[in-house]
């Protein structure tokens, strides 16, 4: 079964799509019999991207319900399905490697040898999967940067989509893990300089999925809010799924090892497919030329103009307010950026879009 089931494993991965999505060549099978076991890639390749029950996966498989039902709580445990509660039980269902698996792995921040060694197949099979496709062009926005409301402007349009405080107000639970992308790095033995790894947010039931199975912590709202602080004091991005009405996660990115960030910047106008739909104005008497936004701009998109006061590259910039939250003279503010169309609303919203970029 082992090799057959590897090579289905490999049509599966392609179809669920995203970043990374399976490629045939050799580095993904190293990372895919890492992950999972022949079972476990069984059941994998018969899981839908829909959340099902378990007798429904039963029935593409010649397992018992019992026995799926053991894989896949194994899998579940390690971050390899996704899991739904509902009133008659739990649903289960495919993930893509991103986002999904990859950030699941990693979300409980552990260093075991075997974490370690799949954080380095990870690393090998994006290097490769990059250089057998070259540069992916990012036609629409999948995802987009979210400001705090007190670095806005007065007299800006501000809608709650746009505030990082409008998700923390807004669920019950949430939830707190590793970044993916700095904690597999630190596994690789990268410097990260004081970067703080253990502060990617989830919402609602995905939060309680990632606390109660995959080592997250849960926390109040008052300690959301310390470590959106946090984030800022950092220079980090906050970041989300580009709609404005189905949001259950939300990362605090960097420009050195964010994979998001990291793509983008390879684009060649990253400011147009990942932005807040703001810019950063600055207030001439206030600034004293410290450059300090311009060291913090995780896009290079700020300048040192003539008059002594910064100018912006739109064509760069994100929006992300990285420069008003760290400047000393508070001298600089966001403003809404003229013509910048709103986010899709929801997940189908979204793939509409996606398909019809694509399309187009």
């Amino acid at each position: 079964m082992g090799e057959k089931v590897y090579r289905e494993l490999l049509e599966v991965m392609k179809s669920r799509a995203g970043p990374y999505a399976g490629s045939n060549i050799p580095e993904f099978f190293a990372l895919v019999e890492e992950l999972f076991d022949p079972e476990e890639a069984e059941i994998n390749n018969a899981l839908p991207r829909r959340p099902a029950s378990i007798d429904e996966i039963a029935v593409k498989t010649v397992r018992s319900s019992e026995e799926v039902s053991e894989i896949l709580e194994r899998m579940a445990g390690r971050g390899l399905c996704g899991v739904s509660k509902t009133s008659d039980g739990e649903l289960f269902r495919g993930l893509p490697f991103m986002p999904g698996i990859f950030e699941f792995i990693f979300i409980g921040g552990g260093e075991s040898e075997r974490e370690r060694t799949v954080s380095r197949l990870i690393h090998a099979y994006k290097k490769a999967y990059s250089q057998a496709k070259g540069l992916e062009k990012i036609s629409y926005p999948l995802t987009r940067v979210i400001l705090v409301s007190r670095t806005i402007r007065a007299g800006n349009t501000i809608h709650t989509y746009d505030q990082v405080m409008t998700y923390i107000d807004k669920y019950d639970v949430i939830g707190v893990g590793a970044c993916y992308c700095r904690h597999a790095a630190k596994l690789r033995g990268e410097e990260l300089h004081g970067i703080p790894v253990g502060v990617c947010m989830w919402f609602g039931e995905i939060a309680e999925n990632i606390t109660e199975r995959l080592g997250g912590r849960q926390v109040t709202k008052e300690e959301a809010r310390g470590i959106v602080d946090r984030c800022e004091e950092a220079g980090l991005i906050h970041m989300s799924r580009n709609t404005t009405d189905e949001i259950d996660f939300m990362c605090n990115c960097d420009r050195w090892h964010c994979e998001v960030v990291g793509q983008v910047l390879r684009q060649p106008k990253p400011g147009f497919i990942f932005n807040s739909g703001f810019k950063p104005t600055f207030d001439a008497e206030r600034c004293s030329a410290c450059e300090t936004c311009i060291e913090r701009c995780p896009s290079e998109a700020l300048t040192m103009g003539e008059a002594h006061v910064p100018v912006v590259n739109t064509d760069r910039c994100f929006g992300c307010g990285v420069c008003a939250t760290g400047c000393p003279e508070s001298a600089i503010a966001m403003e809404n950026k003229p013509g910048f169309p709103d986010p899709p609303k929801t997940v189908k919203a979204l793939v509409t879009a996606l398909k019809n970029s694509a399309q187009g």
